[in-house]
């Protein structure tokens, strides 16, 4: 399998980047290839142009030669595997943005002959979310975990029927120990290593 593993946190140094290395370490592990998109790294640009915007509805929608490069790996991938933290109950702000402006008509999405919107994104077989808050799971719970419904739903419904969506996830993160980091890591690859 080839997973596309998007990355939406500012340091380099932090957890969520010792997940990513987790997920690629268990996804090449178990034979399958793996491309990171780090959208920091990449000084990715989260807001829409108005070029863009009036792009958007055309036959093509994307104008930016970084964003036709993550659309068209997005269009190989067989996982797609979203590691970010969860800031005011829901993704980054540049996850968001990727989101906009990556799966647009002709790559998430396209239309029918009668303009209902059908499923693009049939190659996709996972996808799997990855996050970490410092909330505690009763207050994401009260405030719905926009993330998870945003991935799980919303960009479930652009792919396969038999997609599969798995999250995992670490709350009140200042509160744990290595121990316990350490353990959500080892959770994170066994995961991983077992998709197929």
């Amino acid at each position: 399998m080839h997973f596309v593993v998007v990355v939406a946190h500012p340091s380099p140094d932090g957890y969520a980047h010792a997940l990513a290395a987790e997920v690629e370490r268990a996804a090449l592990a178990a034979g399958n290839q793996v491309t990171i998109l780090d959208l920091y790294r990449e000084s990715f640009n989260a807001a829409m142009t108005a070029e863009e915007w009036r792009a958007y509805a055309g036959d093509n929608p994307i104008v930016d030669p970084q964003v036709a490069a993550h659309a068209e790996l997005v269009k190989q991938a067989d996982a797609l595997v979203f590691v970010y933290p969860t800031w005011w109950s829901g993704v980054p702000s540049i996850l968001k943005g990727w989101l906009d402006r990556v799966l647009v008509a002709g790559v998430a999405f396209h239309f029918d002959k009668k303009g209902k919107v059908r499923p693009s994104l049939t190659n996709v077989r996972h996808i799997i979310g990855i996050t970490t808050s410092g909330s505690k799971p009763l207050y994401i719970a009260l405030m719905r975990d926009n993330g998870r419904r945003m991935l799980g739903r919303a960009l479930r419904l652009s792919c396969g029927w038999r997609t599969r969506t798995t999250f995992l996830s670490l709350r009140g993160i200042h509160n744990k120990t290595d121990e316990q980091r350490e353990r959500f890591l080892a959770r994170v690859g066994k995961t991983i290593g077992r998709l197929k």
